[in-house]
């Protein structure tokens, strides 16, 4: 395995392009993975070529380490699941205290995959965006299920897998300010203006944060992790006035 090669499992939604941006960072050679397994919001399949084209134009030093695009059909995940992701119910809480956006089996099978073709490729890291800092609640997410993965992974394939997760212990106005970081206010822009986030797949109407319906816990999530950034960066300038 090539220990300067990453797989970077990229949605085209607002953590997945910052963690791309992580490892544009740190390896020499990046691939990309996006998966359809029919999401209702599958307009993030269509934002995902437009944001590597904008990263590609806007970052020339990455435009070298960012190399080729994997999207697979996991339509399969979609016609067994019965979410609000995959289904048109109205997003809410279930009993058993999770929100109906919760698609079981989701994140271990989109890493499972990822394996599989990080296998075939030769590479050794990958890259996924998941949280238990500042999310949904949902178990896939958290970091002991991204170990126990890991070593899953690493067991059944007789292999060496590194899965990094950049995000796993901070919130959403920590991952604005990492994005800034990493490329500057250019990375910021290009986050709002090509990114998709919104549940509900909208995209006609831009907000400060970028596009989405501004309702769904994932807009509100984006929404209020920009207000705490925005306020972060005032207080700093503040300070150093």
């Amino acid at each position: 395995m090539d220990d300067s090669t990453a797989l970077v499992l990229f949605s085209g939604g607002q953590d997945s392009t910052t963690c791309l941006a992580w490892a544009l960072d740190r390896f020499e050679r990046v691939e990309t993975i996006g998966f359809d397994y029919g999401q209702r919001h599958r307009i993030e399949l269509d934002v995902r070529p437009r944001v590597l084209d904008s990263l590609r134009c806007t970052f020339p030093t990455w435009e070298t380490r960012l190399a080729d695009d994997h999207l697979i059909d996991l339509a399969v995940l979609g016609q067994v699941s019965d979410t609000a992701l995959t289904r048109g119910a109205e997003i809410g809480m279930q009993a058993n205290g999770l929100p109906n956006t919760f698609v079981p089996g989701r994140n271990l099978l989109f890493l499972t995959f990822a394996a599989a073709v990080a296998y075939r490729r030769g590479a050794k890291h990958l890259v996924t965006g998941v949280c238990e800092t500042d999310y949904s609640g949902y178990p896939d997410c958290r970091d002991d299920t991204m170990k126990a993965m890991q070593l899953a992974l690493n067991l059944g394939m007789e292999a060496r897998f590194v899965v990094h997760t950049p995000l796993m212990w901070i919130d959403k106005a920590q991952t604005w300010a990492l994005a800034e970081t990493l490329g500057g206010e250019a990375l910021v822009r290009l986050i709002g203006d090509e990114t998709h986030t919104c549940y509900k797949g909208l995209r006609d109407q831009r907000y400060a944060w970028g596009f989405g319906c501004g309702e769904c816990p994932a807009c509100d999530l984006r929404a209020q992790g920009w207000e705490r950034y925005q306020s972060s960066k005032a207080e700093s300038e503040a300070a150093h006035a």
